[in-house]
């Protein structure tokens, strides 16, 4: 028969199965009847359906690509770590023999987005996705995991979902912000602000949550005036700009939960003829390369980068080489106190 150009939806509705279950056998996992997987490959046989996953799969070939899905709403591109991030994925595929097929996303909420998204697993050629900067609990990264595909996500918290293809790589948030608010205590600061980004993604919400524990642990008051949110940089500059402006009590310590809101909270306390540290301290999370050559120079916390993408990137790999076995992929990953002159003992 002459190929039809149909799509995997349409496939299913033929056959009489659901369109995850056409992804399940496509991607040949073993949890399909034997007579659903032979019901759905003879219509595949019938009408030609070959998009390059498929083709490849059921040819007993694996395509040497993966996708890298940037979640990019508030413009994170501009961040230093984000190249970090992107290049350390590519460059751990390249050692493998896997080319990197980058996408930014700026809403994943967004209709036409997720079907984009959705679409270059169910007709295009990558084998597996990566998944940078999405909220915890994202619908499409849920959807596409129900229906077998090989996912890797960097920071996510989900207890009780341990699908074989998911694979997580975490850093130690709440530890890290623990420990910000132990070394700021150890340098006799009580009065300690906060200066957060997104809550509905995992890093921030644990972030916040430790810091929320840490100060109850050492009995010291949290003023809901000091607990400030922005993104990046410029969102961090402007919340301290309007604490600064507006109020005349101020802590002496900021927590910033990653090195570009400190750099934005350094800023803006400069504006204001202040100094750091010597009128606030300021401890962030990342260490960027940057942050050892700013002024003054950062304390924070050094994430290693290189360990995060290669442990995501290696195990996405390895499991589309392998098969989907029963195991999970779940790490947590610690992060090192790098002290500088950002912080002040009073």
């Amino acid at each position: 028969m002459k190929k039809i150009d149909l799509r995997s939806q349409e496939i299913a509705e033929i056959a009489g199965v659901s369109r995850s279950t056409v992804s399940r056998v496509i991607n040949n996992y073993a949890n399909v009847p034997p007579k659903t997987r032979e019901k759905v490959l003879k219509v595949i046989e019938q009408y030609g359906y070959t998009p390059n996953i498929s083709a490849r799969t059921l040819a007993g070939k694996k395509t040497k690509i993966i996708g890298l899905f940037f979640i990019d709403q508030w413009q994170f591109s501009k961040d230093s770590s984000a190249n970090m991030l992107i290049t350390g994925v590519i460059e751990s595929a390249a050692a493998m023999g896997y080319i990197v097929l980058t996408t930014v996303v700026r809403d994943l909420k967004n209709p036409e987005s997720m079907k984009n998204v959705k679409e270059m697993f169910y007709q295009s050629s990558i084998t597996a996705g990566i998944f940078i900067g999405a909220e915890n609990h994202e619908p499409v990264i849920e959807e596409l995991i129900s229906e077998g595909f090989i996912i890797g996500v960097l920071d996510q918290v989900l207890p009780g979902r341990n699908e074989p293809n998911r694979i997580v790589y975490n850093l130690n948030n709440e530890a890290v912000a623990r420990k910000a608010v132990d070394y700021l205590y150890g340098l006799n600061h009580t009065r300690i602000g906060i200066i957060n980004g997104d809550l509905k993604k995992a890093p921030a919400n644990f972030k916040f949550k430790g810091f929320l524990s840490q100060m109850e642990h050492h009995g010291l008051d949290v003023n809901k005036a000091w607990i400030m949110h922005g993104n990046y940089e410029a969102g961090s500059y402007e919340a301290m700009t309007n604490l600064l402006a507006n109020s005349s009590d101020l802590p002496t310590a900021i927590f910033a939960v990653s090195d570009s809101l400190a750099f934005g909270a350094i800023r803006a306390i400069n504006d204001f003829s202040l100094k750091v540290p010597d009128d606030i301290s300021v401890i962030g999370m990342n260490d960027q390369p940057l942050s050892a050559y700013y002024k003054p120079a950062l304390t924070t916390f050094r994430v290693n980068y290189d360990q995060l993408t290669a442990g995501v990137t290696q195990n996405v790999i390895r499991t589309v080489e392998n098969g989907v076995t029963g195991d999970s992929v779940i790490s947590t990953l610690d992060c090192t106190l790098i002290e500088r002159e950002s912080c002040k003992k009073i």
